[in-house]
């Protein structure tokens, strides 16, 4: 299950960057190899991964495998939600996702030219929210998902999230090739509408990706057809000038993995006689001041799940009892050097040292009741508060470089705090005098683990 949460987290903003444009921004297109053919030129047919159609296929392609993979999972993502943030309610996505196509035709009344002049560019986004509207509306009324808050059954896909990521993409098309920094704006503004769908408690996850993968695709489509029928890629193509990056490796990027604990994190307690896999997912960045060296910020939550504890009594009717306790969490903030090595113009290793802030979630612990004609199955007999605490990190990822600035990374990190748990006991254990020295009141505990994932990131 843990893999499943692999995919989940190759979503939405750098994601989005796979849709690199099939032009260079540098390239000049010599007439004389349009009109001049020779049988040679039968042998310099693009590769796979650098055809045209291939690349727009990418991001949508892995929006709907990574929706379709976590789809079974859906109600367990939902729980993080509901421990972290239960009372969510900030209607900022119904704005935000109009914010990307807001900034295009800001920057043409503003003269910055972009692909098209405003009259191609408006007809191409309402092809593309033609084709995204009829995406949607048609799956959402043939599915029939329930919303998680149980208002409607249209849940899936997003229309909020295909709006946004429709808008991005518009964004991304136009002046993309201008400066990626527009990229990078407009893909993070869809991807802050699509975490406002989750955190609202309006959609599941899979949701959310399918509505992103749906939008950048109807966007693709949108100025395939209307290019079509100029014969060209845009009316300003040759006026473009190629705006130069620092060529250094700053990085934003969106990453998912499996955690590995590497202590047993209650064995003080006594809640916990294993060690566990869980999942993170996480915003990772890092500014270079030049090829090799450069600091770098990382945000992260990971959870690790509890199994249930047996403990053995003296009663002979029920031998042993058994304890859950709900799964560990952690939101971390860490921030220190990075290291980057180029090992070919394809491939390149990065390293780093963290530090910084350790929150745990609060939790509870039940005693599970296996009598058939119990009124009900578990009883909370305590809630732990695990302390705030200072984090220790390091990692080393290897990259795969699809494009200059997109790439595929594997990463393997490693982690290290103390933390203090205490605990709080309900009135089951307090008057139960065997239960109640089974448990502390509090305890230190050593938190280590280990997480291997993937990330999209997108170099800026």
């Amino acid at each position: 299950m843990r893999k499943l949460y692999l995919l989940a987290g190759i979503a939405l903003f750098t994601v989005s960057k796979a849709q690199t444009d099939t032009i260079k921004r540098d390239t000049v297109i010599p007439v004389k190899s349009l009109i001049s053919y020779t049988p040679t030129s039968l042998e310099s047919k693009p590769k796979f991964f650098q055809k045209e159609w291939v690349k727009k296929s990418i991001a949508p392609s892995i929006l709907f495998v990574a929706s379709a993979a976590t789809w079974g999972q859906k109600e367990q993502i939902r729980e993080n939600r509901n421990r972290y943030l239960p009372n969510f309610k900030v209607p900022y996505d119904d704005y935000l996702q109009y914010t990307p196509a807001l900034a295009v035709y800001g920057l043409k009344l503003a003269g910055v030219k972009g692909r098209n002049n405003i009259g191609r560019a408006t007809l191409s986004y309402a092809t593309s929210l033609a084709i995204m509207a009829i995406l949607v509306n048609s799956i959402k009324y043939t599915a029939k998902v329930e919303r998680p808050d149980g208002s409607k059954r249209n849940s899936f896909p997003s229309g909020h999230a295909a709006m946004a990521f429709t808008n991005a993409a518009f964004l991304d098309k136009e002046y993309g090739l201008v400066n990626p920094a527009y990229s990078i704006a407009g893909y993070s503004a869809a991807t802050f509408t699509g975490l406002g769908r989750a955190l609202n408690n309006r959609h599941w996850l899979p949701d959310i990706l399918a509505g992103a993968g749906i939008g950048i695709l109807s966007t693709e489509l949108g100025y395939f057809f209307i290019d079509k029928i100029f014969k060209n890629k845009g009316d300003n193509m040759g006026l473009l000038s190629r705006i130069e990056g620092n060529e250094n490796p700053s990085f934003l990027a969106l990453k998912s993995g499996a955690t590995i604990s590497m202590s047993n994190f209650l064995k003080e307690s006594g809640l916990s006689d294993r060690k566990t896999v869980g999942f993170e997912a996480g915003l990772e960045g890092a500014y270079f001041f030049n090829k090799n060296w450069g600091v770098g910020a990382d945000l992260n939550i990971s959870t690790f799940p509890v199994r249930a504890l047996h403990l053995k009594t003296d009663d002979p009717d029920l031998e042993t009892l058994d304890v859950k306790t709900e799964s560990l969490g952690f939101l971390n903030a860490m921030i220190g050097p990075y290291f980057a090595y180029d090992l070919t113009d394809k491939w390149q290793v990065m390293l780093k040292a963290t530090a910084g802030y350790s929150k745990a979630a609060n939790g509870k612990v039940f005693l599970k009741d296996d009598d058939p004609a119990a009124t009900q199955q578990y009883y909370r007999i305590a809630t732990y508060r695990p302390s705030k605490s200072l984090m220790m990190g390091s990692g080393i990822s290897l990259t795969y470089k699809i494009t200059p600035q997109l790439g595929i990374t594997a990463y393997n990190d490693f982690r290290f705090t103390n933390s203090k748990i205490k605990y709080h006991f309900s009135d089951i254990v307090e008057n139960d005098d065997n239960l109640n020295h089974d448990f502390d009141v509090s305890s230190h505990e050593q938190i280590s683990y280990m997480t291997l994932g993937l990330k999209l990131t997108a170099y800026f």
